[in-house]
């Protein structure tokens, strides 16, 4: 019971007549239940979306750990559900080593690479919010516009809001551009062009303790969102890190070999977003270890050092050692044993498949 109401965690968070405050103390609930609990519930909502959509589905495929874990559950279910992998050739190769080994999955690619959204839009740094704002600060003819960027709106709890912070507000005067941009062009895009090409719908492997903004939006719409401008289905919204590892170890689902390598987000290698508030080694620095010749090219052809060295953030480690030889790196896939050999290239070009 909660606020006198009896709720059932296997419902969705989405429903109009339960208050936001509501709404968040249910996800409490959620992230309290054990994993044969959640995985209950996740399934319950891939079926609803499944068959909703009549089966017109399709996975979000990243080739991250929480994707991976998504594609296993819906396979459980429905083995023919594909799954979508947009290569934007920003990919540790180890990821990309593991997505070839996976059945049923459509490659997309942009139709603009990294340097030339760089050179058009601008780096992404900081945040998607800071470099938004930024972004339109630096481009905006309005003046209500730039004031709101410069100063926000105050929220009636006293909070601003719409504001670039006053730590980075020097940035307003960077020498190199700034965007929000990249993630657009080079993955929604793609993805938006096979939805209307396909008629499917995504599932998406989003949790919400992967931060406030993430975990706003997804207790706005709850884990199958049909009524809004891009239906999508979360049914892991409510999960964990550690629930996915511990999935990950009672169905000994293969991984990409990048986890055992340090790294902790496996996104795009390049983007500078939140890397101000990791520690040493910071991902840069790691990568300057463990994929140097991925690590020159950001640095010295796309320009990374000096927005880097322009936010305070170090790239470079004190050490000139590295932890493998161009010999000795993961074939991309986590087996319960190091077995390294030489990965593709993915210094941005991407190779023929």
């Amino acid at each position: 019971m909660i606020c006198g109401a009896r709720i059932d965690t296997m419902k969705d968070l989405c429903i109009t007549d339960v208050s936001p405050e509501l709404r968040a103390k249910v996800l409490k609930m959620q992230q309290a239940q054990p994993l044969e609990r959640k995985i209950e519930m996740s399934l319950q909502r891939i079926r609803e979306w499944y068959e909703h959509w009549d089966g017109q589905v399709y996975v979000s495929f990243s080739g991250g750990k929480d994707s991976t874990v998504l594609l296993h559950l819906v396979r459980s279910i429905y083995p023919d559900v594909p799954a979508v992998f947009v290569d934007t050739g920003l990919e540790y190769p180890e990821i990309r080593q593991f997505v070839k080994t996976v059945e049923n999955v459509e490659w997309l690619r942009p139709k603009m690479p990294f340097h030339k959204v760089i050179e058009k839009y601008g780096y992404p740094v900081i945040s998607k919010e800071q470099s938004k704002y930024l972004h339109e600060l630096r481009r905006t003819k309005s003046e209500a516009l730039r004031q709101k960027r410069l100063k926000g709106k105050v929220l009636d709890n006293g909070f601003i809001q719409g504001a670039i912070s006053n730590r980075w507000q020097y940035l307003a005067h960077a020498r190199f551009k700034i965007s929000h941009k990249c993630c657009e062009v080079m993955k929604k895009r793609p993805v938006k062009k096979y939805e209307k090409g396909s008629g499917k719908h995504p599932y998406l492997g989003l949790m919400a303790d992967e931060g406030w903004q993430r975990r706003k939006g997804l207790l706005e719409h709850g884990c199958n969102a049909y009524e809004v401008k891009r239906p999508q289905s979360r049914p892991m919204m409510f999960w964990t890190e550690q629930d996915v590892w511990d999935y990950v170890r009672r169905f000994d689902v293969k991984y990409s070999s990048i986890y055992d390598m340090g790294a902790t987000r496996t996104g795009c290698m390049f983007c500078m977003f939140g890397v101000h508030l990791e520690g040493d080694p910071n991902r840069f620095q790691r990568m300057e270890l463990t994929h140097p010749k991925q690590w020159s090219y950001c640095m010295n052809q796309l320009g990374l050092k000096e927005v880097l060295e322009y936010i305070g953030v170090p790239w470079k480690n004190p050490a000139q050692e590295t932890m493998f030889t161009e010999g000795e790196r993961s074939n991309g896939v986590h087996t319960g044993h190091y077995n390294y050999s030489r990965p593709p290239d993915s210094s941005g070009q991407n190779d023929a498949e």
